[in-house]
Parts: C-alpha cells; sequence; structure tokens
C-alpha cells in the first residue's frame, strides 16, 4: 500500500514542475513585451496595468480561499522579475562616463558633465587625518555601527542642525550614502512587499528593490507639474503589501525641493498606514530655498541617509551615514557587519576631523554654475523647471531624443546623462555642475542645439 506521505510529495513535485515551466513560458513572454517596449519608446513599468492584474488576482484568490497576502506577494515577484527581464540595459549616466573615460585614455578632451562629481579637493584636514588615524592605531576591526566618536559627532552635528534629539546609537557609519539605501530595503523589506518611488529619481533605489524582490511602484512627476508628486496618486497605489516611500530631495536629477506641504501629508499618510520612509538627503547642503528635513518629524519609521561625498567632496573615501531609530540602525548593521565588518577606521576618522569643515565656498561655486547652466540653457532653448537644490539641470530639447543629444555631444567632448538612466524620461538630459568647464561645456551643446534648429 503506497504511503499518503509519498503521495502527496509526488504531487507536490508534479505541481512545481509544471509551475516552473509556466514561469519560463512567463518569462519568455516578458522579454517578448520588453522587445516591443523599448521599439515604441513605451515605459517598462505599467502602473495601471498592474493594479488591474492585481485586482483580478485578489479577487480569484479570494474565491479559491487562498489568502490573499500570499497571492499578493506572489504577483509582486512575478512582476519584478518581468520588469528585470524587460528592462534590457537603459543607458545611464555610469555607462556614458565609461564611455568617456575611454575616449579620454585615446587622447581626446572630455567635459565631464554627465556624473554628480565635484570637482572641489576634500578638506585638506581630511588627509591629514588619513595619516593622524593610521598612527593613531585605526587599522583594526571596528563595530558595524560605525566608530563611537563618529557617530557621536554626527549626531551632535544633525541634533543642532535640526532643532531634533539624535542619540550616537540612532547613527550607523556607511561606506557612502548608496550602501545605507541598500541595507534599509534588505533589512527592513522581505520578497513580495511594496515601495514608492517618485521619478525622475537615482535609479539605485529601484535596483536595490528588484534585486531584493521587491516591488517598486513608480510615481511619475512632470516638468509640466513642476516635478512635483500627486499625493493622491501616492494614496491610491498604496496597497496592504506597501511598506516603504523613498524621497530624495533636493531631487537627482530635477533638483526639485519638495515643499513642507506635500513632505507633512507624505509623512501623515506613513504615519496611518505604518509604512517606513526612506529620506536620501545626500544633497541637502547644496539648497537655494529651506529644505525641511526627514528628522525633523522625528517619525520613529523614518530612515534619512547622508554622505560627505558631496557636501564635502570625499567621493572616493566611500564613506556617509544613516539615521534612524535605534531598532533599524541594529537591523542595517547586520547587513553591514555580514559584507563589510566595518568601514576603515582611518577613513572614518578622517570623517571625524572633517565633519565640522566649513563648506560653504562650494556650496557657493555650485550654485554659480547651476545659475550660468540655467542662462545658458534658457537662451538656447531648454525646457526645464529651474533647480532649487542639488547640482543638476533636467532638461529637454524640443524635437530632440535626449540618446540623440547626448551621442551628438559626446563626439564633441562633452558628456551628459541620459534623461531615461533616471525614469521613463527619453526627451531628457542631465547636466551636472561639478566641473569647472561649465562655460565651454554649455557653449557645446548650445552649438549644437543651435545646428539642429537649422536643420529642422
Amino acid at each position: 500500500m503506497t504511503d499518503s506521505l509519498d503521495v502527496l510529495r509526488s504531487d507536490i513535485d508534479d505541481i512545481t514542475m509544471q509551475m516552473i515551466n509556466l514561469l519560463k513560458r512567463r518569462d519568455d513572454i516578458s522579454v517578448q513585451i520588453g522587445d516591443i517596449k523599448r521599439q515604441r519608446g513605451l515605459p517598462i513599468s505599467n502602473e495601471a496595468r498592474e493594479f488591474a492584474l492585481r485586482q483580478k488576482v485578489l479577487e480569484e484568490a479570494k474565491s479559491i480561499d487562498l489568502d490573499q497576502d500570499m497571492a499578493a506577494r506572489f504577483l509582486n515577484h512575478l512582476i519584478s522579475e518581468a520588469v528585470y527581464m524587460e528592462n534590457g540595459t537603459a543607458p545611464t549616466h555610469l555607462a556614458i562616463f565609461k564611455r568617456a573615460k575611454e575616449l579620454e585614455q585615446q587622447g581626446q578632451d572630455i567635459i565631464h558633465m554627465e556624473v554628480g562629481e565635484p570637482d572641489f579637493a576634500p578638506p585638506p584636514v581630511s588627509g591629514h587625518a588619513l595619516l593622524e588615524g593610521f598612527k593613531m592605531g585605526h587599522t583594526r576591526y571596528g563595530l558595524p555601527t560605525g566608530m563611537p566618536a563618529l557617530q557621536e559627532a554626527v549626531a551632535d552635528f544633525t541634533s543642532q542642525r535640526y532643532k531634533v534629539s539624535i542619540q550616537p546609537h540612532n547613527v550607523m557609519i556607511t561606506p557612502g550614502a548608496r550602501f545605507g539605501v541598500f541595507a534599509a530595503i534588505n533589512s527592513l523589506l522581505r520578497p513580495g512587499d511594496e515601495i514608492i518611488v517618485p521619478e525622475p529619481t537615482w535609479p539605485a533605489y529601484k535596483e536595490a528593490a528588484i534585486y531584493s524582490g521587491v516591488k517598486p511602484h513608480i510615481i511619475r512627476t512632470t516638468l509640466e507639474e513642476g516635478w512635483e508628486p500627486s499625493m493622491q496618486e501616492i494614496k491610491s497605489i498604496t496597497t496592504p503589501q506597501t511598506r516603504m516611500i523613498v524621497l530624495c530631495y533636493p531631487s537627482n536629477p530635477t533638483g526639485k525641493v519638495l515643499s513642507a506641504d506635500i513632505l507633512d501629508e507624505i509623512v501623515r499618510h506613513a504615519m496611518k498606514n505604518n509604512i517606513y520612509i526612506l529620506s536620501d538627503e545626500i544633497y541637502s547642503e547644496y539648497c537655494s530655498i529651506r529644505a525641511k528635513s526627514m528628522l525633523e518629524y522625528e517619525y520613529n519609521k523614518s530612515i534619512v541617509t547622508q554622505s560627505f561625498s558631496k557636501s564635502h567632496a570625499m567621493m572616493g573615501f566611500r564613506i556617509g551615514y544613516s539615521i534612524a531609530h535605534t531598532d533599524i540602525i541594529n537591523r542595517m548593521s547586520r547587513i553591514s557587519a555580514l559584507c563589510l565588518t566595518n568601514v576603515p577606521g582611518v577613513i572614518q576618522y578622517a570623517a571625524l576631523k572633517s565633519l565640522n569643515y566649513n563648506t560653504t565656498h562650494n556650496v557657493k561655486t555650485i550654485q554659480e554654475r547651476l545659475d550660468m547652466i540655467c542662462d545658458m540653457a534658457g537662451k538656447a532653448g531648454l525646457e526645464f523647471v529651474k533647480p532649487d537644490g542639488a547640482m543638476y539641470l533636467f532638461g529637454r530639447a524640443e524635437g530632440i531624443q535626449g540618446m540623440e543629444l547626448v551621442e551628438s555631444c559626446l563626439k564633441r567632448g562633452l558628456a551628459l546623462a541620459p534623461g531615461v538612466g533616471f525614469g521613463h524620461y527619453p526627451e531628457f538630459v542631465r547636466i551636472s555642475a561639478g566641473t569647472n568647464r561649465v562655460a565651454d561645456g554649455m557653449n557645446i551643446l548650445c552649438n549644437i542645439l543651435e545646428e539642429y534648429r537649422w536643420k529642422r
């Protein structure tokens, strides 16, 4: 007599094999859909269609008495995999940067306005601190949350700046803000969860989510609406599986700073629905208007990421920090312990000595360059919203696709970032004020735009 357990196990195996074959069929179709979307210039994500499919799945789950949360998470995983399959290799600012560097190696002069890399020198004290830290013995293993002295200094610095109470145990030292973003998403969310991401934005948020099996919901903002996210849309796409809202303001790439009213609404919505807010405030030093920090809300489900890269021009040092509730820091630090052990002690010591360095000159210089970019871009006929902060202009030229303009500029020695690297914005380019050759670069761009006008 056949054991009933063996029969059930055989059934499970058969069903699993059927699911694997169906998954292969679904992936093959996803690749075909991605090809068609690229040919037609359509965005990879389609929130309306995904919402409609979600409703079908939930109704079906209810009718067959399957847990709806399980069904929704399974669908989110399938959609995330489909987006990954359909996405292909969209050109990003880093891809253009790589090509520009290759041209430089061949002897071509390139003006780099594609990367957000300020050309200032790091604080002189940082260089001295590297040697001093070495002599002091900061070369051994450290805590995954960071050097206590640096945690305390960051806590004091942010407490004074934002008039809030930040304690050292609320601070985690990270190898740049990027790792803070990755650690927050990977430690706080699980496969099948959802995050809300307003675009255009830095692509790492969406990529980190997809890598973790988390479904990103995209809020598409427009130049015509001043890059303002719709609160109504945020509410409409929030589901029981929504676990996080990601904010990057001042924005990369638009320079947008959210008004306090909009930010207040987002925080109220997050509190009501028990949602994390990940606020990347790496450009907070570069603002022409006041940018309210998430720290000022003292919301215990918020995570603020910061870095010394933009403010102190310490890009190669790879050091930043995250500020959050102790429970969140503890969860994030487990990833740090697993992957890194700790940020090198000498680097942390250099950051400690540089934290209070006066960066006013850097801020003034970037603003002057942005003003020049805006002035020349306006005269050249680019459409844009004047940035409130950060170090970029995000603009479009009528009748010219962004990648076409990027390619034309690169041939003349100017590297720009294509808008498609920040979401479905194929008509746009991002122009960085990180170089002291802004005038030369904008002259190249203006000449090319004038030639396009003559051709038309």
